[in-house]
C-alpha cells in the first residue's frame, strides 16, 4: 500500500483553526481572470457566460438577486413556482440577477460535481450541537435537495445534457479513527429513526476485490452531474414562468446596496438602491446569494462570525483503467477533504479511460487549509503536488504516477465557524437589526463545502420567506429546514 500524500486525522485542527478569531477584513469582489474550469471552460458548456453583460441596465425590479450560481438561480426559479394565485399581482414579478463575472462562474461552476446528501456522518456532533429534531432536520433537507434536482432533470429529460449519473457515494476511511467515528455516527442516527437501509458497509478485501483499493468504505445513495449545466437548464426553466418577469446581468458587479435616495428608512416600496459600475437599479427585496463573498457587501459578516472565503483546489485527470474496473460511484476520504468521480465516458474520449473529476489538498497547503483566500485566479504549489499523488496512493495500477491532469483549477467557498448556511433576513451585529436597518434584504450563504446538497433548499426557504411577505402572509417553516439555519429563529 503506497503511503498518502495529505496529512490524515486533521479535522478537529481545521475547526481549530476556522474559528481564530483574525480580522482579514472583508471578502472582496471575485477576481476577474479567475482559473479555467473544466465546467465553465470546454466549449459550448455556458451559453449564458456573457448574458446581459451589455446594453442597459435593469433599473427597477422587485427582486435583485445578486449571484447566479446554484442559489440565485434556484431562488429565482422557486419563486416563480410560488406566486401563483389571486393574491398575487397581475404584472409578473420583475426579478433581476446579478453576476460579477461570467454566469455561474463561482462555486457551482468550480466544484466537484457531486450531488450526495449526507446519509448519517457528523450526525453525533450535529445532534450535540442542535438536538437530535435538528439533526434530522439537516439530513432531511439534503435528501429533499436531491431529491428534488433529480426530479426536475427527469420531468425535462434532462439526464443527458447535465450528466447525470446514479453510482452511488462511497466514503472511504483510511485510519482506524475514522471508522470508529463513522460507526458511531451510523449508530447514533438509526437509533433516531434515520433510515438507514439503503447503506452498505465494505471491508478491506471487500473494497480491494471490487474498487482496487485497500482501505474499508461505506456506500450510500448519490449523484454526480455537471453543475453549470444544470444551473442553465434551471435558469431557462425560471424565465419560462409566467409568473416572472426575469433578467440576467453578468460581468455586472454589486458594489453597494444602500437605503433608496432621499429616505431615512426602509420603509419604501422601492427601498434599496443596488450600485454596480453600469448604473444602479432600485428595488424592493434582495437576496444575497454571493456565499463566500458575502461579506464584501456585508462587511459584519466577515471573520469566524460570518462566512469566511475558502479557496478548493481540483483536477480533471485520466484515469489508466475503465470505468467498469474504477465503478460509476463517487467517492470520498479522509473525513470528507478529498472528493473524486470518473465523469461518464463521450465518443470523444478515443483511450476509453474515463476522465476523473478530483477535489482536496487543503489540509496540505500554506496558509493554513487556504482559509481567508480568495483569489481563484491561481493554484496552490502544495495542493497541487498532493493531488497528483493522491488517486494513484489510493487505487494503485488504476492511475499513472506522475500523469500531469488536463485541467486544474481553483473556486472559492463560503465556510462557517458552525458549518452551518445562513438562511433568512439579514441580521446585523443583533436581532433588532433584521426589521431595522436590513428590512427587505434577505441572504443563503455560507454552505461550507457542501452546497450542492443544501443551497437549493435554502434557497427554496428563503424564496418562501419574501414570498409570503410580498403576498402579505406569514411564513411557515418547512419541515425539512433546521431552525438553526434561520437567521431571524
Amino acid at each position: 500500500m503506497s503511503a498518502l500524500p495529505v496529512p490524515l486525522n486533521v479535522y478537529a485542527d481545521h475547526q481549530a483553526t476556522l474559528q481564530l478569531h483574525t480580522d482579514y477584513g472583508p471578502a472582496p469582489l471575485p477576481v476577474p481572470n479567475s482559473t479555467r474550469s473544466f465546467w465553465i471552460d470546454t466549449p459550448g458548456a455556458n451559453p449564458l457566460a456573457s448574458e446581459g453583460s451589455e446594453g442597459s441596465l435593469t433599473a427597477d425590479a422587485d427582486v435583485c438577486i445578486i449571484g447566479s450560481g446554484i442559489t440565485g438561480v434556484s431562488a429565482a426559479y422557486h419563486m416563480g413556482k410560488l406566486l401563483k394565485g389571486p393574491e398575487t399581482s397581475v404584472q409578473p414579478l420583475k426579478v433581476v440577477i446579478l453576476e460579477a463575472r461570467d454566469f455561474c462562474s463561482g462555486a457551482t461552476g468550480r466544484n466537484g460535481g457531486h450531488l450526495t446528501p449526507i446519509a448519517f456522518r457528523d450526525f453525533r456532533p450535529a445532534a450535540t450541537a442542535h438536538g437530535t429534531d435538528e439533526a434530522l432536520r439537516w439530513l432531511a433537507l439534503e435528501r429533499h435537495t436531491a431529491t428534488e434536482i433529480v426530479k426536475i432533470i427527469q420531468e425535462h429529460e434532462l439526464e443527458q445534457t447535465v450528466d447525470l449519473v446514479e453510482g452511488g457515494h462511497i466514503d472511504l476511511m483510511f485510519t482506524p479513527e475514522e471508522v470508529a467515528d463513522m460507526k458511531a455516527d451510523y449508530e447514533a442516527a438509526k437509533e433516531a429513526g434515520v433510515d438507514l437501509n439503503n447503506v452498505r458497509w465494505f471491508d478491506e478485501a471487500e473494497m480491494k476485490a471490487q474498487h482496487g483499493t485497500a482501505y474499508p468504505g461505506v456506500r450510500a445513495p448519490g449523484h454526480n452531474l455537471w453543475p453549470l449545466k444544470f444551473v442553465t437548464e434551471l435558469y431557462k426553466l425560471a424565465a419560462s414562468s409566467p409568473q416572472l418577469s426575469l433578467a440576467l446581468h453578468t460581468r455586472t458587479p454589486v458594489t453597494a446596496v444602500s437605503l433608496a435616495e432621499g429616505t431615512e428608512d426602509s420603509s419604501l416600496s422601492r427601498r434599496w438602491t443596488v450600485t454596480t459600475p453600469r448604473g444602479s437599479l432600485a428595488c424592493s427585496y434582495v437576496l444575497h446569494a454571493t456565499n463566500a463573498y458575502a461579506s464584501h457587501l456585508l462587511p459584519h459578516l466577515r471573520g469566524p462570525a460570518g462566512i469566511i472565503p475558502t479557496r478548493g483546489q481540483i483536477i480533471a485527470t485520466r484515469a489508466n483503467t475503465t470505468t467498469e474496473v474504477l465503478s460509476r460511484s463517487s467517492f470520498s476520504g479522509n473525513e470528507g477533504f478529498e472528493y473524486w468521480f470518473p465523469r461518464p465516458i463521450k465518443e470523444s474520449d478515443v483511450s476509453g479511460y474515463p476522465l476523473v473529476i478530483l477535489g482536496g489538498g487543503r489540509e496540505a497547503a500554506t496558509p493554513a487549509y487556504e482559509l481567508y483566500v480568495a483569489d481563484d485566479s491561481a493554484v496552490s504549489a502544495d495542493v497541487s503536488d498532493v493531488l497528483r499523488k493522491f488517486l494513484p496512493a489510493v487505487f494503485p495500477g488504476k492511475y499513472e504516477e506522475g500523469h500531469e491532469p488536463e485541467m486544474e483549477w481553483t473556486g472559492i467557498m463560503g465556510f462557517t465557524a458552525s458549518g452551518d448556511p445562513f438562511v433568512g433576513p439579514v441580521a446585523g451585529t443583533s436581532k433588532e437589526d433584521i426589521a431595522e436597518s436590513f428590512k427587505g434584504q434577505y441572504i443563503s450563504a455560507g454552505y461550507t463545502g457542501h452546497g450542492m446538497p443544501r443551497a437549493f433548499a435554502c434557497a427554496e426557504a428563503v424564496s418562501q420567506m419574501i414570498a409570503a411577505d410580498f403576498m402579505g402572509r406569514d411564513w411557515v417553516i418547512p419541515e425539512w429546514l433546521p431552525r438553526h439555519y434561520v437567521t431571524d429563529l
